[in-house]
């Protein structure tokens, strides 16, 4: 086992915010224009459509080996025949990956071969309308945002290790910050079930996560998470009308159409793969980041947009929910 004392510093040195050069509506391929990737391989999980689709992009491009993890690999057929056609990019192809489904994940890690730089956990599921549980009895957005790329990353360390400095990129939401992690009751088994409240707790635990994986910074392992931004994609596939028309996004006649603020798809992967690719973020570890740049921490009452909250960076947290992963897991 190597050392990483940079990696080290980074996860403890909160002191002052890292910035970048990227704008907040910089296009993916804007923040890694430059950046060599051959020989690298990278997993995007929900690789498939929307902001996956934009990162494979922009790896790929870049150079890199790209493995779509998707429940549908056929889904990602078009992509990956786009991509093919694509001078010097990398290799793209696309395995099943169901991450609800703990034997799926298992199969997916068991299978792979090889050091793995680079590991997106992008996919993600949002606003169930009713409590739904998986055979695990694991609420499904917690199980499919939270448990499922717990369960994929540990199962992956061997192979991020192999790589010597592998990147984890998680994908979270703004959502998180009116939801801290419920130890006591996290699959709404006694509480009332509210879809909001289920997707931002399990955003709240992707980010408690990126700062448990503190403990691997020693094997040269990185990871951040990230709020993408406002973007319509699939991810918004259960909200129902009324929602949408108090969020602004829709008009009378259901037509859905984006905010002046709202990222395109390619804006809004951007700070994913600034995230996973930028030399900017190397050594970086345990941080959250959104508009491409590292957001300030805001504790519970504050009533502005953006930031962090304090609860999910809370390393005594993150410790407790990384126990608590490796019991569920254990125990399914």
């Amino acid at each position: 086992m190597t050392t990483n004392p940079r990696a080290d510093r980074h996860s403890r040195d909160h002191s002052a915010l890292l910035t970048t050069p990227f704008a907040s509506h910089a296009r993916a391929q804007e923040v890694i224009d430059g950046v060599d990737l051959t020989g690298r391989r990278a997993v995007v999980t929900g690789g498939a459509s929307g902001l996956g689709a934009e990162t494979v992009r922009a790896l790929a491009a870049a150079g890199a080996e790209v493995t779509i993890a998707t429940r549908r690999p056929q889904s990602a057929e078009p992509l990956v025949q786009e991509l093919a056609a694509v001078g010097g990019a990398g290799r793209v192809h696309a395995e099943a990956l169901d991450l609800s489904d703990l034997a799926s994940v298992d199969a997916f890690a068991r299978a792979w071969r090889g050091p793995l730089d680079i590991l997106v956990a992008n996919a993600g599921i949002m606003a169930l309308p009713t409590r739904t549980l998986t055979p695990d009895d694991w609420e499904m957005q917690l199980a499919t945002n939270y448990l499922g790329h717990f369960a994929l990353a540990t199962g992956l360390h061997a192979a991020l290790r192999d790589a010597g400095s592998a990147r984890i990129v998680v994908v979270s939401s703004g959502a998180h910050r009116g939801a801290p992690f419920d130890f006591e009751d996290p699959h709404f088994a006694r509480r009332p079930y509210d879809p909001w409240a289920a997707y931002g707790q399990s955003k709240s635990a992707d980010v408690l996560f990126t700062v448990g994986a503190r403990r691997w910074a020693a094997d040269g392992i990185t990871a951040n998470a990230l709020n993408p931004g406002y973007i319509l994609t699939r991810l918004q596939r259960h909200v129902d009308d009324e929602t949408m028309r108090a969020f602004g996004v829709m008009d009378d006649q259901g037509n859905v159409k984006p905010l002046p603020y709202y990222k395109t798809p390619e804006q809004g992967a951007a700070t994913s793969v600034l995230l996973a690719a930028s030399p900017v973020l190397s050594g970086v570890t345990g941080r959250y980041f959104e508009d491409n740049q590292e957001a300030r921490t805001v504790r519970g009452g504050e009533d502005q947009p953006g930031g962090v909250a304090a609860h999910a960076l809370d390393p005594e947290a993150a410790d407790r929910l990384w126990e608590y992963g490796i019991d569920a897991l254990r125990t399914a």
